[in-house]
């Protein structure tokens, strides 16, 4: 059984989907869509940088998408990919859920384009500069990071730091505010956590600061059309599938505040039968953290053209 996963923030890099866009037909179309949704050449950005600029939250979140529902469309005109005859299941991490709707064909290429850039934009509103900060957690699990975060949290006056991801692999992040994530280090450090690092991050995503994105998001999904997947979709807030519409809808505005539950998800996927997951798009860091999860599966990552000829139904 297959599962197609996408990428989050930090997987970007500048020259993705390049190479698929100047050899097949089909990513130029979804490159061409996604500017035309945006009204901005975004794939002139993805393909020639600067990096600065794409790695800004409003610029990195659409363009991740274009480049995974790329190659998504690339593996079906090339390798014979029937979505619902081939896959089982889609997911993705933070903003690649957007991804995993518009290959499930929830949500069309270009509202995933436009929510994401307004997603982008409203996390990156929702708290001030130097405000909030995140830090990962190398070598521990999320019960332990949890009780690490409430922690800083009490020592430093009731400041906000919650888990924001559950990535596997012993890898949790924390987010918030930037005294309690500070914090959180420092203990994580005491408590024998191998690594504790403070990320280069331009907000503190997926806590509870980011209140006022959430509502913007559902402000905005609120009037997009949205339509039960064509697979099965595993959400990021619950770790379990999910197919009606309103559902959906409220997964996504509660995903700005809640906990990535990616460590949950692929093992959830796995223990339905999943053994051979497929990261599409930017980079190998799902394909990673897969190997680490679901040892028993297979992951590879499908971003280039030599990815797309070694594929094999």
């Amino acid at each position: 059984m297959r599962a197609l996963i996408f990428p989050g923030q930090g997987s970007q890099a500048v020259g993705m989907a390049k190479g698929l866009a100047e050899e097949f037909p089909q990513a130029k179309a979804v490159l061409d869509e996604v500017d035309d949704a945006l009204s901005q050449p975004l794939s002139r950005l993805m393909a020639e940088g600067p990096v600065e600029e794409l790695t800004l939250t409003a610029n990195a979140q659409p363009a991740l998408m274009a480049a995974s529902l790329a190659a998504l469309r690339v593996l079906e005109a090339e390798r014979g990919l029937d979505l619902a005859r081939d896959v089982s299941c889609v997911a993705g991490h933070s903003l690649g859920e957007y991804a995993a709707l518009a290959a499930a064909g929830s949500l069309s290429i270009a509202d995933a384009a436009r929510l994401l850039r307004l997603r982008g934009e409203a996390m990156q509103a929702a708290v001030a500069p130097g405000v909030g900060a995140m830090a990962a957690l190398i070598g521990t699990d999320v019960e332990a990071a949890r009780g690490i975060a409430e922690a800083a949290s009490l020592e430093s006056g009731g400041a906000v730091c919650d888990v924001a991801n559950d990535n596997g692999g012993g890898q949790v992040v924390l987010s918030g505010d930037r005294a309690a994530v500070e914090r959180a280090v420092g203990i994580a450090t005491e408590r024998g956590v191998k690594r504790a690092v403070m990320l280069n991050v331009s907000a503190p995503f997926h806590c509870r600061l980011m209140a006022p994105a959430a509502d913007a998001m559902a402000a905005a999904l609120a009037k997009v059309d949205l339509k039960a997947p064509r697979v099965t979709l595993y959400a990021n807030v619950t770790a379990a599938p999910v197919a009606e519409p309103e559902a959906i809808r409220a997964a996504l505005v509660e995903q700005v505040t809640g906990t990535v539950r990616w460590r949950e998800s692929v093992a959830a996927m796995a223990g339905a039968g999943v053994d051979q997951f497929y990261e599409l798009g930017a980079g190998k860091v799902l394909t990673g953290l897969v190997k680490r999860i679901a040892p028993q599966a297979r992951a590879t990552a499908i971003g280039t053209p030599a990815d797309v000829a070694a594929f094999a139904l």
